[in-house]
């Protein structure tokens, strides 16, 4: 590497140009003019830059109207009456998740139970559905012991037990905000 260089630092988002060279110490002046410093082991030199006059200029007109031509994404927006939608109600019994149940290990039946539980709350939030009924049982509490340590994870729940007459003891609700932690 020597002064004048375009360089990339290996595992960041930034580039410059090389300033000062100092046996494997290299300053490099960023593209938001600050001098940083990186081993020469950090640094890769960016070769083959394509300058406007090296590209046709009807490579550049097809571009520019390629890019005019596209239309904005529209933003989706969650309409007030669909935040009133009933929750997403998620059996987790193990007869629902498997055909052969009997085949399996307690561990392997609260392992199932509980991955299903993560994949649905993630499910929930990517599509962003603000409330999930998780119906888990009575038992011993295992299964609810280990759903409410799943739901801590997350900062963005909030759990609390379903609503009796509608789900019965067995069951837990989880709020999802989507936009702020509480």
């Amino acid at each position: 590497m020597k002064k004048g260089d375009s360089v990339s630092v290996i595992d960041d988002a930034i580039s410059g140009i090389v300033t000062g060279v100092d046996g494997d110490l290299i300053t490099v002046l960023t593209e938001d003019d600050f001098e940083m410093q990186f081993g020469k082991n950090e640094l890769v030199v960016i070769t083959g830059a394509i300058s406007e006059k090296n590209m046709m200029q009807e490579d550049i007109s097809t571009i520019l109207s390629e890019k005019q031509i596209k239309k904005p994404k529209k933003s989706n927006r969650i309409k007030p009456k669909d935040r009133k939608r009933p929750p997403m109600v998620v059996d987790l019994h193990i007869h629902q998740l498997t055909k052969y149940p009997k085949k399996m290990s307690n561990h392997d039946m609260l392992l199932l139970q509980t991955d299903t539980a993560k994949r649905k709350l993630d499910f929930a939030i990517d599509k962003k559905i603000q409330k999930v009924v998780f119906i888990h049982g009575v038992g011993e509490g295992v299964l609810k012991a280990e759903l409410e340590y799943l739901f801590r994870r997350y900062d963005n729940v909030k759990y609390y037990e379903a609503d009796y007459r509608e789900y019965g003891r067995g069951a837990t609700e989880v709020y999802i905000y989507q936009n702020k932690t509480p």
